[in-house]
């Protein structure tokens, strides 16, 4: 993880804040709303007006703040993705979950510099939670929060976003052992299940297959809060195309021991 001694992120952690209510001032408008036209992505997965416009917002408001930065976003692309510091944005992670009226979808932003995520936040406009962290401290709403101590898989709360994912990116045979010696297991996924891993709520939250986007903002608000995050593998959390973050060091272990137990080898990392 890189060393952010030297930089000072409170400007950029006021801004985020911001940037976290004012995109969802915008989208909580939209939610649960039968007339938001839902339209299908080339990689088959949905978008909505809540997509594009909350992404839209925030990129003409770093562009205003801060015109040297880059911008990686799931919507349009990647403005400067070299610079020295880029902000990552995921306006709607979970569009499934907002386009069928579940609340446990939120926006995810992050800040990059030098290529690695030092702070991130995750945004449940209509829930009113805002999770930030910066690798060191984590906090829900301005109050500091941390992992549960859970250390044994069979005490945990596992969560995921799609139980069918671990099978056609990974190995879905040592998922179905890891989820059957977990104490509970729920698909109460996407960016919430990280909110809620880093809020002590639950124990394991993990995901077969991720993008950058999906990814950034995770990283410094499990850390912050005391977990561990890596890819599926155990490798460097980011830049990654998987994600495991569990409460405590020892229970990370063991479930990539349960995860990693089998011959076949990883589709991707």
């Amino acid at each position: 993880m890189v060393s952010t001694s030297l930089v000072d992120l409170s400007p950029y952690r006021t801004f985020m804040i911001e940037l976290a209510r004012e995109s969802g001032d915008f989208i909580k408008p939209l939610y649960r709303q039968p007339g938001v036209t839902v339209e299908t992505k080339s990689d088959q997965s949905p978008v909505t007006l809540a997509d594009r416009g909350a992404e839209e917002l925030m990129r003409a408001r770093i562009g205003r703040r801060f015109p040297a930065h880059g911008i990686i976003g799931e919507e349009f692309g990647n403005e400067r993705a070299d610079a020295e510091f880029v902000w990552v944005l995921d306006p709607v992670d979970g569009t499934k979950a907002f386009i069928t009226g579940l609340p446990l979808w939120g926006t995810l932003i992050a800040l990059l510099h030098q290529g690695q995520p030092v702070l991130g936040c995750i945004h449940q406009p209509v829930l009113n939670q805002l999770v930030i962290g910066d690798g060191g401290t984590t906090e829900l709403n301005g109050q500091p929060v941390r992992c549960r101590p859970t250390r044994r898989i069979e005490e945990s709360t596992l969560l995921t976003s799609d139980p069918l994912n671990p099978a056609k990116y990974q190995d879905g045979a040592t998922y179905d052992g890891l989820q059957r010696r977990a104490r509970l297991v729920r698909t109460w996924g996407d960016c919430y299940g990280y909110l809620l891993l880093a809020t002590g709520w639950a124990d394991i939250s993990l995901d077969p297959i991720m993008n950058p986007w999906d990814i950034a903002a995770l990283v410094p608000v499990v850390r912050g809060a005391g977990g561990v995050i890596t890819n599926w593998q155990g490798g460097a959390a980011y830049p990654a195309e998987s994600t495991i973050a569990c409460a405590t060091p020892e229970l990370h272990a063991q479930v990539l021991a349960a995860l990693n137990s089998g011959a076949k080898g990883s589709v991707r990392s």
